[in-house]
């Protein structure tokens, strides 16, 4: 099969060391992204290109391929936005992918494996799937999820010190998690208190998150013995039940056991003596009546993560019929590093121990996005090796370098700051809610506040009001764009500070 590249100046080296195989078409434009179909056409006529069984045009290139297809008779395609996706888009071609004309074949691979994702999960809602599944001992329901070994993994996200919090402010914060991915919302309880009050306010949640269009199971987390039996009636997951209060809260709901004696502070760090203490008392708890009971041998952070996760194989080997629970959350709260490496890396360990149900948080501004992190992760683990699905959770570092040199032929000269005379006319510039604000100051004076998502759009707006400087405009440019980024990866922006500190 002969196919033709389209690409633009800038990004021929890449195309070539990535299109191997294929033959490079350079149009006289600078920047692919800037080409049109419109444009295309007019340059292949010019050069009179026949004979390719395909035409790949740029991703980035705004229309539909269709306009070159029709006009050069040879099928036209989007490729990928990027070049170092060529050889995977190649490839595929070559295995019977169908491209589009419309949408980046990037995008659509993205697409594919996330309908492969949704295919996985469909499958798992059908009825006759579930009334089958449930008659299998390590599979039962939280209220109306099913949960267990023949579903997906479930996350539970807690809202931390919910008594804390208004009626509303935690119907917008479970809001927020199950748009995140969230499967069950924990309501987490205040240590040390006592708040008998707040358990009867858990129907009112329900009913309000259910006016939302959103009907999820409520789990209620607490050591209060007084907290968890006056929340029977209205939650449908108990965490964490330990030797300490299993005798007095018998119910037929699922509960989760801890290896713990919270009323006497005993805990096992001993990994055997951990997974032996917690057999025992899933055996006693079976004696009391329990029937739907979940395991969490206790996922520690750092310094003692291998001792707990050594605990959770050892209890799995023994026990591989049991549904198990893992805190991650704890150990993403207490390390300072970012969570979605460490978040993908537990979703792994969770998938080969089998471990369904995973206990997350977003309480500091470094964990903001973890349940969406979480869940992405936990979709990668749905494939037989997290690789090469169209999908990734790479968001700082690149999983191939598009790095290129440049024959220099022109002089070379140093690059100088020179001094900049302050100018009357400023912007202040602060996000909010999402979107970017600038506010034109004269002096004290604000004279308009400009509020978008795009940079380009803020800038021409500035332009359109304001005679501005080149340096100012490229000022303005820097800090937008700064802004922009903060903004996708969930960061604090402050205007003239660097968003990332220096590692390497």
């Amino acid at each position: 099969m002969r196919i033709l590249l389209v690409t633009g100046r800038l990004a021929e080296p890449l195309v070539k060391k990535y299109g191997k195989g294929c033959d490079v078409f350079v149009t006289p434009v600078s920047v692919a992204a800037f080409l049109t179909p419109e444009l295309i056409v007019r340059y292949l006529k010019k050069a009179n290109v026949k004979g390719y069984d395909l035409i790949l045009i740029p991703g980035l290139v705004r229309g539909s391929a269709q306009e070159i297809e029709d006009k050069i008779g040879i099928p036209a395609f989007k490729g990928p936005r990027y070049a170092h996706d060529l050889p995977q888009v190649l490839k595929a071609i070559r295995e019977g992918f169908k491209l589009s004309k419309e949408v980046p074949a990037d995008l659509l691979f993205q697409e594919d494996a996330l309908k492969k994702v949704e295919d996985i999960k469909n499958k798992t809602k059908n009825k006759n799937y579930i009334m089958k599944a449930l008659k299998k001992p390590y599979n039962f329901l939280v209220r109306d999820l099913p949960v267990g070994f023949d579903f997906p993994h479930r996350i539970l996200a807690e809202i931390v010190d919910a008594p804390r919090l208004s009626i509303n402010e935690i119907v917008e914060r479970a809001i927020y998690y199950i748009k995140s991915g969230s499967d069950i919302i924990d309501l987490g309880m205040i240590s040390g208190e006592t708040n008998l009050a707040f358990t009867e306010k858990i129907p009112e949640i329900r009913e309000k998150l259910k006016e939302e269009g959103f009907d999820v199971p409520i789990s209620f987390d607490s050591f209060n013995e007084r907290e968890i039996e006056n929340a029977l009636d209205f939650a449908d997951l108990f965490l964490s039940l330990d030797e300490g209060n299993i005798e007095a809260l018998v119910t037929e709901k699922p509960v989760v056991l801890i290896p713990t004696n919270q009323r006497k502070g005993y805990f096992l760090t001993n990994p055997k003596e951990r997974v032996e203490f917690l057999e025992k008392l899933k055996e006693r708890a079976l004696d009391l009546g329990y029937n739907k009971i979940i395991l969490d041998l206790i996922l520690e952070h750092v310094p003692n993560l291998a001792r707990s996760i050594t605990a959770f194989q050892l209890y799995r080997e023994r026990n591989p019929n049991d549904v198990l629970l893992a805190g991650v959350g704890n150990v993403v709260e207490l390390i300072d590093a970012d969570s979605i490496g460490i978040n993908a890396l537990l979703a792994g360990a969770a998938k080969e121990l089998n471990i369904s149900l995973l206990l997350t948080t977003e309480v500091s501004p470094k964990c903001k996005g973890a349940v969406k992190e979480l869940r992405r992760a936990l979709d990668m683990m749905l494939f037989e090796m997290p690789k090469d699905l169209g999908f990734d959770l790479l968001i700082l570092k690149e999983k191939k370098s598009e790095s290129v040199e440049y024959k220099v032929r022109s002089p070379i000269a140093e690059a100088k700051e020179r001094g900049v005379e302050l100018e009357d006319l400023y912007f202040r510039i602060f996000t909010k809610e999402e979107k970017i604000w600038v506010i034109a100051h004269k002096g004290t004076e604000q004279l308009l506040t400009i509020v978008g998502e795009e940079p380009n759009a803020i800038i021409d707006t500035i332009l359109e009001h304001f005679e501005i400087s080149p340096r100012h405009a490229f000022y303005l440019g820097r800090e937008l764009e700064r802004a922009k980024t903060a903004l996708k990866l969930k960061r604090s922006y402050t205007q003239e500070v660097e968003l990332f500190k220096e590692f390497y």
